[in-house]
């Protein structure tokens, strides 16, 4: 029999479990109840650890929580402690949630380390860089400054 299908549980301060489910299900099209929001508002550690069972129930699940040593990061390891299968993904972020909608497919074990690498890749320093000495700016018709992912100008302070 094979294994039931993975769902996946974003867990986090405030509303940000909520947008980021609500950006990820508009973006991929995939809105049958697989990615839900739980918010740590309200809840205590024992009510995090209740609705994050309760959204886990039927099946295996990963937990993605925004941060490694919060609350809700420490509810889902005590749900993972008490033998619910469980894995969890900390610094959730929008591609690796994308990434989990759309490879879902992929054992649960591969499905982590392939939305990690996602999460990690997704993360990038972009900063504006100021014209070298030895060159004019281009006459541009559109005025924005280039933008520059290589060269990081340690004088920026935004």
């Amino acid at each position: 029999m094979s294994e039931p299908a993975v769902r996946g549980i974003v867990v986090a301060h405030g509303s940000m479990a909520a947008g980021l489910v609500e950006a990820a299900t508009r973006i991929s099209g995939v809105d049958d109840g697989v990615l839900v929001p739980i918010s740590n508002e309200g809840l205590g550690p024992e009510g995090l650890r209740d609705a994050i069972l309760s959204d886990a129930a039927g099946g295996p699940a990963i937990v993605f929580t925004d941060l490694a040593a919060g609350s809700c990061t420490l509810a889902a390891r005590v749900c993972c402690s008490e033998g619910s299968p469980l894995a969890v993904v900390t610094g959730v972020n929008l591609a690796m949630l994308l990434d989990f909608l759309f490879h879902r497919d992929l054992a649960t074990p591969d499905l982590v380390e392939h939305v990690v690498t996602t999460g990690r890749e997704g993360v990038r320093a972009l900063t504006f860089t100021k014209p070298k000495p030895d060159r004019e700016p281009e006459p541009s018709a559109n005025p924005a400054p280039d933008m520059d992912t290589t060269d990081v100008d340690s004088s920026f302070s935004g």
